[in-house]
């Protein structure tokens, strides 16, 4: 085989090679920290960052900001916790704001958030790659775009903020592969409208698979829940007086 077209089909397979290649435009410098992530944390970083005096740019892979609440959510969904243990530094939740905001008041809350800060994230921007460079003492980041456009920024901090729940963890169950059923994940529910009647079950009992398993309840379903380990129920106290007197 031809040396030459050896060395460049090997090159072809290399990210980084490909990334310069398809580079129209001179490296972006930032004087502050790349933000990746625009999410309730890439936000409130990039919030007390600028509070400070010190500029940054937010890059995003969805379309909006929170996408995971906006795009990744079940309809019923609120706060899990007070909203006092939830508001983002420097600016508190609307007074008039329940004390659980449901899903619409946050993301309402957040773009307040963005807009009253200045934030304006690089939108549908996916980063693909970032590797810090010792001879110069600064992190280089690609992203690449809707379009396969290849962007290139250079600066001396990185805050990796895409968090926890940002991709979908479906464990290895045997029998999934023959299941002739419907199958889906937390983040494609919206409510249970469309499974009434419908015996469903529910594998994990964290917020989501609870809140789904009431859900379904309300939605005339008939949900099943499976659990791993045991589990401790509380019952409010109104509850537990109505079963005992």
């Amino acid at each position: 085989m031809n040396t030459l077209k050896e060395t460049q089909g090997k090159m072809s397979h290399d990210s980084h090679y490909m990334f310069t290649c398809k580079q129209q435009r001179s490296p972006v410098w930032v004087p502050g920290p790349i933000i990746v992530g625009a999410g309730p944390s890439g936000l409130a970083v990039a919030a007390c960052l600028k509070d400070q005096g010190v500029p940054s740019v937010v890059i995003e892979r969805s379309n909006c900001i929170a996408s995971l609440w906006q795009l990744k959510t079940y309809d019923r969904l609120r706060l899990h916790l007070p909203k006092k243990f939830c508001e983002l530094p420097l600016m508190p939740f609307p007074e008039d704001y329940p004390t659980y905001p449901n899903k619409q008041q946050f993301v309402e809350y957040l773009e307040a958030y963005a807009k009253r800060f200045g934030i304006n994230p690089v939108l549908n921007s996916r980063v693909e790659r970032a590797e810090y460079d010792e001879s110069v003492g600064m992190w280089r980041v690609w992203s690449v775009g809707m379009k396969g456009e290849v962007v290139e920024y250079v600066c001396r901090w990185l805050v990796v903020a895409t968090g926890e729940n940002a991709e979908e963890v479906v464990p290895e169950i045997e029998g999934m592969v023959e299941f002739g059923g419907e199958m889906k994940h937390t983040s494609e529910y919206k409510n249970g409208s469309v499974y009434k009647g419908k015996k469903v079950l529910v594998v994990g009992c964290g917020n989501s698979g609870m809140e789904v398993c009431l859900d379904l309840c309300n939605h005339n379903a008939k949900p099943s829940l499976v659990v791993r380990d045991a589990v401790s129920i509380l019952f409010p106290s109104s509850t537990i007086h109505k079963f005992l007197f």
